[in-house]
């Protein structure tokens, strides 16, 4: 059964979500000149996308739908921009506007390769800021300028330069899902992919890892580098515990369990296998486990799904209320406006770049993003 869940936001209507039985979506509210309609030239442009959605969008939700996804494609032409669509995006947004879907810093990766004039940053607004810092001559849009972060908003550029003054000399490694302001305070960058490879790379016996205490301890027990983390923490994969994985292995006996490294260490041990977003959609495709659980954000699971459909997603579905922020409304309004553009000060932008392209110009890790579940534990200082 479908169950729909009115969204309104300070007196504003912001569109329904519809929990179905596969997955979630967001339904589209109306557009800023009235109601688009399900014309014969939509129906014709859009209909062979819907069995990419099939599984995630009810069919008599679809005339909804469509004309959103045809008016937001038509301006991506005319006003030569591109969609970067994170892997914890909607079906919808991920599958049927998203020019580039993948990672945060994978993502800002591509922006640097096209020609577009227009990003649009269908993600959060740290995302919106790294693919701003690594492609300064773009306008980049994001539909909505609440659609913040937890691990982001833990930690400060006033608190970095304090953690400097307490431990001078010690090398930081920012992961990041941090602001342009922290980026710009930090030795180097890091993502959930490469993190024990930067941390080595530094080639010293100790560093400061923020803004994400759990990624910093599953690093910790991954390498002999003394790590110091910081304590913030992802709200969506903070909320799994090793009491979670237990049960949910009883009711579905023989599964198999992935997990995100920004998951509490205890349950990267009852895993099967730990590793980035990236690295957890690589193990579906390359092993196509009969029954599979992603311990990450709900949309991921939907959208590893529709690209493994001989597989079985169990989900636990821990929703990101940021990234739900991001709507196929908000990202046609944001191109029909070009509004909530994204800027980062020069000063800024050319610190953290530094520390993102001393990242990216290291060579790739020989195993992305894969943490062993079965490396034992480190107790570590949090700060």
């Amino acid at each position: 059964m479908t169950k729909v869940l009115n969204n309104w936001e300070d007196g504003h209507w912001i569109g329904q979500t519809l929990e179905v039985e596969n997955g979630v979506c967001a339904l589209p509210a109306r557009t800023l000149a009235g109601e688009l309609a399900y014309t014969d030239e939509v129906k014709a442009a859009t209909d062979h996308l819907y069995a990419l959605v099939a599984d995630f969008i009810p069919k008599f939700e679809w005339p909804a739908y469509a004309p959103l996804v045809h008016a937001i494609n038509k301006l991506k032409v005319e006003k030569n921009a591109v969609i970067l669509a994170h892997n914890y995006m909607t079906p919808d947004i991920y599958a049927l506007v998203g020019d580039y879907k993948g990672d945060s810093l994978g993502l800002a990766i591509e922006a640097t390769k096209t020609d577009a004039e227009i990003i649009v940053q269908a993600g959060v607004h740290f995302m919106a800021e790294t693919s701003k810092i690594l492609c300064p001559d773009k306008k980049v849009l994001i539909p909505s300028l609440d659609a913040g972060c937890s691990l982001a908003s833990s930690i400060t550029g006033d608190d970095m330069r304090l953690i400097k003054q307490r431990y001078p000399g010690i090398p930081i490694v920012t992961y990041v899902n941090a602001t342009a302001e922290v980026k710009a305070e930090t030795d180097i960058c890091c993502t959930s992919s490469n993190a024990v490879q930067v941390v080595e790379s530094l080639g010293v016996p100790k560093v400061i890892m923020v803004p994400d205490e759990f990624l910093a301890k599953n690093v910790a027990n991954m390498t002999g580098v003394e790590i110091i983390a910081w304590h913030g923490r992802c709200e969506v994969h903070a909320r799994f515990d090793a009491e979670d994985v237990r049960d949910m292995r009883a009711a579905n006996p023989g599964v198999v369990v992935l997990a995100h490294p920004e998951c509490p260490p205890d349950v990267v041990l009852e895993s099967d296998f730990t590793g980035s977003t990236k690295a957890m959609s690589d193990y579906v495709s390359n092993n196509k486990p009969k029954n599979v659980i992603l311990l990450t954000e709900c949309s991921m699971s939907d959208n590893v799904a529709m690209a493994n459909p001989d597989v079985d997603f169990v989900r636990p579905c821990n929703l990101c209320p940021h990234m739900k922020r991001i709507t196929l409304q908000n990202i046609y309004d944001c191109l029909v406006n070009e509004e909530h553009e994204v800027k980062v000060p020069k000063r800024i932008a050319k610190k953290a770049r530094r520390a993102v392209q001393r990242m990216i110009d290291l060579p790739a890790p020989g195993k992305k993003g894969h943490f062993d579940p079965k490396a034992g534990h480190k107790d570590i200082r949090v700060i």
